[in-house]
């Protein structure tokens, strides 16, 4: 018995594009929006869950990152590799407005524009990666290339460097 998707502006895009992918809900909390709640919740690898992140560059304007869920943006090296020479996150209250998906449903799929779109690099060693698919709780697997096509990004060096310690 299959169960019909949901219908997000994320979902109908790459349907529109007749883009394979699935989705899958779970039960969301604020309290536990991390992505490792999430790879849990969903019983998948947290390497392969990736968090959408909305930044404002000095020159380019809105820029998004799309990065793995248990990493950390790197804003200098989304500056350098978007054209800026300084980049900062987008307020928060400022990101329903500009893409039409509120924190914690933020997707790099049918936002209201189309912006300037960079995919860590970790991303390209996936079949697919999990991000999210337009709201709180819901989640879609996608390609990372078939991603790259619909929202005419690229890959880029953009996460923090480990720091190792010893």
């Amino acid at each position: 018995m299959s169960k019909k998707k949901a219908k997000t502006n994320a979902v109908r895009s790459l349907e529109q594009k007749k883009i394979p992918f699935d989705t899958r809900e779970y039960e969301y909390s604020d309290k536990h929006a991390a992505a490792l709640e999430t790879a849990h919740a969903l019983g998948i690898d947290e390497n392969q869950v990736f968090k959408t992140l909305v930044t404002l560059g000095n020159k380019t304007g809105p820029v998004v990152a799309v990065i793995p869920g248990n990493k950390t943006l790197d804003l200098k090296k989304l500056a350098k590799a978007s054209g800026n020479k300084k980049i900062e996150m987008l307020p928060m209250k400022e990101l329903e407005g500009l893409t039409g998906y509120i924190h914690g449903g933020c997707s790099p799929v049918g936002m209201k524009k189309l912006f300037p779109t960079y995919y860590a690099k970790e991303a390209e060693i996936f079949d697919t990666i999990h991000v999210s698919a337009g709201r709180r709780g819901l989640q879609m697997s996608v390609s990372p290339e078939d991603l790259l096509n619909v929202t005419h990004g690229k890959y880029a060096d953009l996460t923090e460097d480990e720091t190792i310690l010893g």
